[in-house]
């Protein structure tokens, strides 16, 4: 079976150790590390294997492993028009300047290649960011050239991080998401195609961003069989009642009467058992990681819940035809 872990992106608040013992008595195998918080510090991690390996060491007492790590924030600057908004995400000293902010989280981006690699894991989440996101609704009217360019200005300041990631042998996941280079399965090809479909990019695959766009999670994994690096196992439900929209109506999560939400696992509208099923048909073994966000649900009883939600839902795949036992 696959291992359960948990992202600790919304757990920051909390010290890594509180939170891998936590883990452990709710049933996770692993967490996926934020690095933010005191979760990972990716330039420690970069420039010593002595710190990765007493982090490590410090999880494997609570009965912990890690598969992978997470650097959603500073992805998330490398291509972002970087306004006020984004300033939280880098330090302190460089906001209000969105170009210090973009070199800061390149230099983030690559570090966390090689402190992926200092740590012994394989994969890097995150997100790209996205230069040309609010040109998403049409008018003032948006030319071919004017997205072209914002694909090509992903590769430009992309490919030089990809590539650090090619020598320290790690891939970069992308979250497919609102406000990155690909939001769903048509912006996810022309990403890929953007860069040349160089093998150190693909996806951290999660449902439910897509669900609510009306995209089939079950039709991307299907698109991408050979990009789907990992997997956020995660809920939403759409919630249409002829008043609301899709666009959610610039109301928070958790208010009444957005068109959509997340929800905990298993209290939603996404075919768990769908992707189960095709993730077992394009040979995916790594893990199932919650990314845990429920407005109206307590953390912690969501957080177990979900990981027992994921261990009944996940199941191997047959090795033989159900009739192949009539020959008996």
């Amino acid at each position: 079976m696959r291992p359960v872990t948990l992202f600790t992106g919304q757990w920051a608040d909390m010290p890594v150790e509180k939170l891998a013992e936590k883990a452990a008595s709710w049933g996770y195998d692993g967490l996926e590390l934020a690095c933010w918080g005191d979760h990972f510090d990716v330039k420690q991690g970069a420039e010593s294997k002595d710190y990765c390996k007493k982090h490590l060491e410090k999880l494997a007492k609570k009965g912990i492993k890690v598969w992978a790590i997470s650097n959603h924030l500073a992805g998330q600057l490398v291509c972002d028009l970087n306004d006020s908004r984004s300033d939280m995400f880098a330090p302190k000293e460089l906001a209000g300047n969105p170009e210090a902010k973009r070199e800061w989280a390149i230099e983030q981006m690559k570090l966390s290649a090689k402190a992926a690699a200092n740590l012994g894991v394989k994969v890097v989440n995150g997100f790209t960011g996205s230069s040309i996101w609010h040109y998403l609704y049409s008018f003032p009217p948006v030319s071919a050239q004017m997205v072209e360019d914002g694909f090509k200005q992903f590769a430009k300041l992309w490919n030089p991080i990809l590539d650090v990631f090619r020598d320290c042998g790690v891939k970069f996941a992308l979250e497919v998401h609102p406000t990155e280079i690909a939001y769903d399965i048509v912006t996810a090809k022309r990403a890929l195609e953007a860069i040349g479909k160089r093998p150190e990019f693909g996806f951290n695959f999660d449902p439910s961003h897509l669900l609510w766009q009306m995209i089939d999670p079950v039709k991307f994994i299907r698109e991408f069989p050979d990009r789907i690096y990992h997997v956020h196992m995660k809920d939403a439900a759409v919630t249409l009642d002829g008043r609301s929209g899709i666009l959610s109506s610039h109301l928070n999560f958790g208010e009444a009467g957005r068109g959509w939400d997340f929800r905990s696992l298993g209290h939603g509208q996404v075919d768990f058992e769908g992707i189960i099923r095709e993730l077992n048909a394009i040979g995916y073994s790594g893990p199932l990681s919650v990314e845990w966000e429920d407005c109206g649900m307590e953390r912690e009883y969501g957080a177990k819940e979900a990981c027992e939600f994921v261990r009944k839902k996940d199941f191997v795949p047959s090795n033989i035809q159900f009739d192949a036992a009539f020959d008996k």
